[in-house]
């Protein structure tokens, strides 16, 4: 019962990502074209809630649920595992159509054929399990 509150706050995320029409291939497809800004728009928006999110939390020292202090450790900088990480998750978007993020709320809305989306992603977390530590990061 305590996390209901996780639970409720994803089934409102769900149904907000599924009116803004962010889990439609159609608007990944017109995005990837570069023949709408609608999906651009939605990302902006997210990138800017995060950056204020992000801010907000360091500013006012905002704990976790559990009572915890908030700590963003900075990352090493790097670019060539930002760039291939970035054109593997893009590759993976345009190929599949959909972000990883709408997986659930796509099976959700009877998407079933997202169950082989959904089992690559968790193979390809394992392998990640597996070889990261050979992996330059």
């Amino acid at each position: 019962m305590k996390l209901f509150r996780f639970f409720s706050i994803g089934i409102v995320f769900g149904i907000v990502l599924t009116k803004a029409e962010a889990i439609s291939w159609y608007r990944i497809y017109e995005m990837f074209m570069f023949q709408s800004f609608h999906m651009y728009g939605i990302i902006a928006v997210a990138i800017a809630t995060g950056v204020i999110g992000i801010q907000l939390i360091k500013k006012k020292k905002i704990k976790d649920y559990k009572g915890f202090p908030i700590q963003f450790i900075d990352k090493d900088r790097g670019f060539v595992r930002y760039l291939a990480g970035g054109l593997l998750f893009g590759l993976g978007w345009g190929l599949v159509g959909c972000c990883p993020g709408p997986v659930f709320i796509l099976l959700g809305t009877g998407a079933f054929s997202i169950i082989i989306v959904l089992a690559g992603a968790l193979l390809g977390t394992f392998l990640y399990g597996i070889l990261k530590d050979k992996l330059p990061h």
